[in-house]
């Protein structure tokens, strides 16, 4: 049996984004299952997706942190935003990532603006250009945006 008084705190803070109970149907009947969106990162640039399927919410958000862990990727941040303008496209969801001015804060919703949080970015504009309410295609569109980005070599040193 597992001691779970020796957890040690993680160096990444997550936040729930999507909780959908699922169905699979067998010749035994209909099969539940919950799928979860999990968002984490340390806010230095790390963050990462993680999404998984289990019998009860627990496990599920268990499978989708470890999974998050494995998915991440590191954010190029200039001062506090990003260093260029980059949009993506995964699904129906289309975002664009603008850099903001000092003082501006994060000025996106949804998904984006909880990954931005937990990339550590504090200055940055974001719009979708669908209509799409899906949190999870949401959520991968940005992460890919932030894939995307980049920084010369002169602005590395």
């Amino acid at each position: 049996m597992r001691d779970f008084r020796t957890r040690q705190p993680s160096e990444f803070d997550s936040k729930l984004l999507d909780i959908a109970r699922v169905t699979r149907v067998a010749a035994g009947g209909k099969h539940l299952s919950f799928r979860v969106v999990v968002v984490l990162g340390d806010k230095k640039g790390r963050v990462g997706v993680g999404v998984a399927k289990g019998k009860d919410v627990a496990q599920a958000i268990q499978k989708a942190t470890n999974q998050g862990k494995k998915n991440l990727i590191q954010v190029p941040i200039a001062g506090e935003t990003i260093p260029h303008e980059v949009e993506a496209k995964f699904g129906a969801s289309h975002i664009l990532l603008r850099p903001q001015r000092t003082g501006r804060g994060i000025v996106a919703g949804g998904a984006a603006r909880i990954i931005c949080e937990k990339a550590g970015i504090r200055n940055i504009s974001g719009k979708f250009l669908t209509r799409s309410h899906n949190k999870l295609n949401n959520a991968i569109a940005t992460i890919q945006a932030l894939k995307k980005l980049h920084v010369k070599k002169e602005q590395q040193s």
